[in-house]
């Protein structure tokens, strides 16, 4: 029975995750955290390659170590209802409702719209382009059998190597040294925490735990049957495949710091990655750098579609086929779309800041609960602390006008004058620390009794 995978399949599958991976937020984020950042490059780094790789790389180990199927299999360990409408929302969120839509967008406002002839409806050009974009990623997820050979032999490849251009010419020349550029504001006292923060906007520990269903069933297609061989070779892959993020990441951040000797402080990332093409390759940078989102977020989006249908067939199974929901999800994301870049992340972000926590703490207490045998009930009460206190993070991201209109403004301010963290976006830990000390006081006294009894 075939137990490892050869070089060239272990190349192949981390290819293909590093694609999955890296998509709009994979690039836009980065710079613009390097630009604003400047001279605390370094230490904003640290803190985001916690949250954009480290995360992810647990949430795929999780699943490997953890011999778990996908994500509904996982994070029914806590509770079958909290798993499924967990499984439910991770999905939808960097699918159809999100991420996806913002994979079509960035590639539009990036590169295509600089192209446009004067005088066209910016309305109707998104339409027609994003019509296309994901008229073309539903082509390729409607064979998710060649997803290895399309993403992982084909579409990354050649964007490492269109990328590899502009990082190659943006840090050989670099216009001044980055330590003689003061940092923003935001990582002017605090640089660690806010590029942890900004970690949680490429949706990396989200994927990983969404993107393991794929990996797990390319491994077995390759011919590797036995659950702890799967497992071995997922957990590979995935390190792997986070390492060349990271990597990419730190290079991109690099970039974006070192616009700052030729560029004014951008808005986005967009426009930080618009004035390094610009700068380097003049007219043709434009063309380039739409090339380089596009490839970027083609693959991502078809990963999306492809886990998506692939998560929902399984947890209902003989409701809906896969080519259904593939259909079905490649619509909607042409819809929300539609609605503009800024407006899907305006909405992202809140439901971001209450998925995250939940899914850096469910795996965590995966890898540890099956690692040093973490008792069940102490996974329910710290998962109970993060669920509801990631409720209020998600109140606090929402628009200030919302939360006056509603009534919710002095709660918000409540919290963050009083709950730890708070403030800087990690009002889940201290509830989830007290979740973990109620958990043991009920297990020592369920211990407690049943010596009695």
């Amino acid at each position: 029975m075939k137990t490892t995978l050869t070089y060239g399949e272990t190349l192949s599958i981390t290819s293909m995750l590093f694609g999955l991976f890296f998509g709009a937020g994979n690039l836009i984020f980065p710079a613009f955290m390097g630009q604003q950042a400047g001279s605390n490059i370094w230490y904003a780094l640290i803190g985001f390659l916690i949250t954009g790789v480290g995360m992810p790389m647990l949430a795929v180990a999780a699943l490997g170590i953890t011999g778990s199927s996908g994500l509904l299999n996982l994070s029914q360990r806590v509770g079958r209802r909290f798993g499924l409408l967990f499984t439910c929302a991770l999905y939808l969120t960097i699918g159809p409702f999100f991420a996806s839509p913002r994979c079509v967008t960035v590639p539009f406002e990036i590169g295509a719209k600089a192209l446009l002839p004067s005088g066209t409806s910016e309305p109707l050009a998104l339409l027609l382009f994003s019509l296309l974009f994901v008229a073309a990623a539903l082509w390729f997820s409607l064979r998710p059998g060649k997803i290895l050979v399309w993403t992982g032999k084909i579409l990354t490849p050649l964007f490492l190597a269109v990328l590899g251009i502009l990082l190659a010419a943006a840090l050989t020349d670099p216009a001044a040294s980055i330590a003689s550029f003061p940092p923003a504001p935001a990582y002017a006292n605090t640089p660690i925490l806010q590029g942890f923060l900004d970690g949680y906007n490429t949706m990396d520990t989200l994927a990983g735990l969404a993107f393991g269903i794929i990996v797990v069933d390319v491994i077995r297609k390759l011919g590797i049957e036995e659950s702890g061989a799967v497992a071995r070779n997922t957990v590979k892959a995935g390190v792997f495949s986070c390492l060349l993020m990271g990597v990419i990441y730190v290079f991109v951040a690099m970039a974006g710091a070192g616009s700052r000797g030729y560029a004014p402080l951008s808005g986005n990332g967009g426009a930080v990655l618009a004035s390094i093409s610009s700068h380097y390759f003049s007219d043709a940078g434009a063309a380039l750098l739409a090339f380089i989102v596009l490839l970027a977020c083609l693959k991502t989006v078809i990963g999306l579609i492809t886990s998506c249908s692939e998560a929902f067939v399984k947890m209902f199974p003989d409701k809906f086929s896969y080519n259904q929901l593939a259909v079905t999800f490649a619509v909607v994301t042409f819809l929300i779309a539609n609605i503009g870049l800024s407006a899907i992340i305006q909405f992202s972000i809140p439901v971001l800041m209450m998925l995250y926590p939940i899914a850096i703490l469910l795996t965590l207490t995966s890898l540890i609960g099956h690692i040093c045998g973490l008792d069940r009930l102490l996974i329910r009460s710290i998962m109970a602390a993060a669920v509801l206190s990631s409720v209020f993070d998600f109140l606090k991201a929402l628009p200030p006008d919302w939360l006056t209109a509603v009534g919710l403004d002095g709660l918000i301010l409540y919290l963050t004058e009083t709950l730890p963290f708070f403030a800087q976006g990690f009002g889940w830990i201290c509830p989830s620390l007290l979740g973990l000390a109620v958990g043991t006081v009920l297990k020592y006294s369920r211990t407690k009794h049943s010596r009695q009894a």
